[in-house]
């Protein structure tokens, strides 16, 4: 078969890191490793990047100019930023009109569309590589990247991981390792990857509502206490967020619970309430150990504690939410 002609211009772009490594691994081995410059947006700016596309090479080999980060990297609130902006990719799609001809320009982005100024200018110079991810499309991203590294994980185990990460492909990928490594080849169910993984920036809450549905008051403080150590903003400000994640939690409650008074399955109703289908079903089992009595008691505790941190209290914010959670945790009678 023979080895299909180098294009003037790649871009890469899209969600699935993997995919978008491997597409990049498949063009630098077309090419020599002396002939190919690595540079990333974030410090290197288009004039640039466009030099060296002209450049050329001593004895006029073709190369490879390979440019990460095009539309940023990631930061700590995981958004993407310093990468170029539009007068520098316009730098780039005048340089597409007439691309220097031994030189291939890969250019490596994330969000990227394919539709966008920059997206159509690679598409009429040389083609367009996009590997997105829809969100309903995770669990059998997940399944996939499992079975590539040698483990079937089950439908459960999916969920779970899908759960507790998030749906942040990098974070993703990163916790699929450290668990494929640690299975050894072995099967993966729930219970597993629940021991395992780490829980991502966006439901860092799910260990203290696993506490409080087990009335494990020495577990649900302990959570507490790891929220407020791994936040950055100050403890007033994360007292009410975990107030806001037990009143949220609280909600789910009652509607699973009264799903199934109504003869409802967990799976019936987590299209409709907007809730992964793991989820549903773990706040669904949950629900089936509290009676509708603790289910109002909490109410009231949780109306309280929303009082005092709206200066209904003179006690520090964190001691009003230890207390809640106390008081939330404790066993049915006590």
């Amino acid at each position: 078969m023979s080895t299909p002609e180098l294009k003037p211009v790649y871009l890469i772009t899209g969600s699935d890191r993997p995919k978008v490594e491997y597409a990049i691994k498949r063009l630098r081995q077309r090419f020599d490793a002396t002939a190919v410059d690595i540079v990333s947006a974030v410090d290197t700016d288009s004039d640039a990047v466009i030099a060296l596309c002209n450049a050329g090479t001593l004895f006029g080999d073709s190369r490879l100019v390979l440019v990460r980060d095009v539309d940023g990297r990631r930061d700590s609130g995981n958004r993407l930023s310093k990468g170029w902006k539009a007068a520098e990719l316009e730098v780039v799609t005048s340089y597409l009109a007439s691309p220097a001809p031994d030189t291939v320009l890969c250019l490596v982005a994330e969000e990227l569309k394919k539709d966008s100024a920059l997206g159509k200018a690679c598409t009429k110079a040389g083609t367009v590589l996009a590997f997105f991810v829809a969100k309903k499309q995770l669990s059998s991203w997940i399944a996939d990247r499992f079975r590539q590294l040698g483990i079937e994980a089950d439908a459960e185990a999916c969920g779970a991981l899908l759960h507790i990460v998030g749906e942040e492909l990098h974070a993703l990928e990163t916790e699929i390792e450290k668990i494929a490594t640690w299975a050894d080849g072995q099967p993966l169910g729930a219970r597993e990857v629940e021991a395992l993984a780490v829980p991502g920036a966006e439901v860092p809450g799910f260990a203290l509502t696993d506490a409080w549905a087990r009335r494990d008051s020495s577990g649900a403080l302990e959570s507490m206490e790891a929220l407020y150590d791994r936040s950055e903003q100050p403890r007033r400000s994360e007292s009410a967020r975990i107030a806001g994640t037990l009143a949220g939690h609280l909600v789910r409650l009652r509607q699973l619970k009264r799903a199934a008074a109504e003869g409802k399955r967990a799976r019936d109703v987590a299209g409709p309430l907007r809730m992964h289908p793991f989820y549903a079903q773990k706040v669904f089992s949950q629900a089936e150990g509290f009676s509708d009595e603790e289910l109002d008691d909490a109410t009231v505790v949780l109306a309280e504690l929303d009082h005092s941190l709206k200066g209904g209290s003179r006690l520090a914010s964190d001691l009003e939410v230890q207390l809640a959670i106390a008081s939330l945790a404790r066993e049915p009678g006590r």
